[in-house]
């Protein structure tokens, strides 16, 4: 449901503009879908048994489902302990081609 709400906003944006304008309009198109989401959500990190609050930030949380550099992606799935993660890039002429989904 968010990957077609994602969808929606590039068909109406298009590419090339910045990320937290593209950020804000998908939020309000998740709102107007009634899917929950959150925005620049600080996270912990566990390093050595130590828990450190705030050591990172995703961008968006929705619906338990945080979008983060593809490099970064497992690693946050795993010290947030969340189960699946979208990564959308909405810059390319397709979206559909920019939407890869991760599983911890």
């Amino acid at each position: 449901m968010s990957g077609r709400a994602a969808i929606e906003v590039h068909r109406e944006l298009g590419p090339g503009l910045l990320e937290s304008s593209q950020e804000a309009c998908l939020c309000e198109e998740l709102r107007v879908r009634g899917i929950w989401w959150e925005r620049q959500v600080q996270a912990p990190v566990r390093y050595k048994g130590i828990t450190l609050k705030e050591a990172y930030r995703l961008e968006m949380l929705v619906e338990e489902i945080g979008g983060i550099h593809e490099a970064q992606m497992l690693t946050y799935l795993r010290q947030t302990g969340l189960k699946i993660a979208l990564l959308i890039n909405f810059n390319g002429v397709m979206l559909r081609d920019g939407i890869d989904r991760f599983v911890n």
